[in-house]
């Protein structure tokens, strides 16, 4: 059986919740889910994991399934280079996808770690994503044959996912999703 390493420990993910929200929490509020080796691209990865940051884990699941049905964009803020513009439900920023394949593996891991804070006895509508990682895993080997007797790589690259979550008095937990695209 594969070992997980996580990116953070419990330490500083109670760290990270007192910085950002002020409260004290436990190891035994924290439920975390791993996805190895998804076989999609890393770049969108990263760009919704940063946007799912800090929301609740109903609403992340609820905007990746809208995404999965092409109804709500993600914000793409970071590998921007020649992306078209989008009318887009936030104000400033016009870079936007869909991806689709990126949001349906990053819904896995969210009901993983929703089944993961059940298990723990934590309360499901008051979990905050603390923590998303997004690494790049193995790289699948293949390659095209070309004339001549030639060939070219044709790689497909696998990513892993880490998502870790708390659970949060009601009084910080956030209502609503907050669409400003920069902090």
């Amino acid at each position: 059986m594969a070992r997980l390493h996580y990116s953070v420990a419990d330490e500083d993910v109670i760290n990270l919740v007192f910085r950002k929200y002020g409260v004290k929490i436990t190891a035994e509020q924290i439920a975390r889910a791993y996805g190895n080796e998804f076989r999609m691209s890393w770049k969108k990865a990263v760009e919704v994991g940063r946007f799912i940051k800090f929301m609740t884990l109903k609403q992340a699941e609820r905007w990746l399934e809208d995404t999965v049905e092409m109804k709500r964009p993600i914000p793409i803020r970071r590998f921007t280079k020649k992306q078209a513009h989008h009318t887009v439900p936030w104000t400033g920023w016009p870079v936007a996808k869909w991806p689709v394949k990126v949001a349906e593996n990053y819904l896995k891991v969210l009901r993983n770690l929703e089944n993961n804070a059940r298990f723990k006895g934590l309360d499901v509508e008051r979990v905050v994503i603390v923590h998303v990682a997004s690494h790049k895993g193995i790289t699948i080997r293949n390659y095209m044959p070309r004339a001549f007797g030639r060939s070219t790589p044709w790689n497909e690259q696998t990513v892993n996912v880490e998502v870790v979550g708390a659970e949060l008095p009601k009084e910080v937990v956030p209502k609503r999703i907050k669409l400003k695209v920069f902090k």
